[in-house]
């Protein structure tokens, strides 16, 4: 038998206001986790890791992250990966949409 299939819509997703400067819209599968970031400009996202890699996709704005101490800019159109393990925090250099998958 084959596995299903599942679809999902964006629009359809319950919108999670993490903080005053930070919005989020979450998809887990069993495998991934697929996120839309809202961040308004100067939100930070404190130094964290997760287990697996994490690809970042900046559709709007731009972000700072510090990854292993290197800041790097990520902006409109780039998509950085973040190695798994790897402590790195982020802070909105502009109003900034994020999609991130892990």
């Amino acid at each position: 038998m084959a596995p299903s299939v599942e679809s999902f819509r964006w629009d359809e997703l319950e919108l999670d206001r993490v903080t005053e400067m930070v919005s989020r819209k979450v998809l887990r599968s069993p495998e991934h986790v697929v996120t839309q970031v809202y961040l308004k400009r100067g939100a930070l996202v404190p130094r964290h890791t997760h287990p697996v890699e994490q690809l970042l996709y900046v559709l709007q704005g731009a972000l700072r992250v510090r990854v292993h101490g290197t800041d790097r800019v990520v902006r409109t159109g780039e998509v950085l990966a973040v190695p798994a393990g790897a402590p790195h925090q982020s802070e909105a250099l502009d109003d900034a949409f994020v999609l991130t998958v892990i």
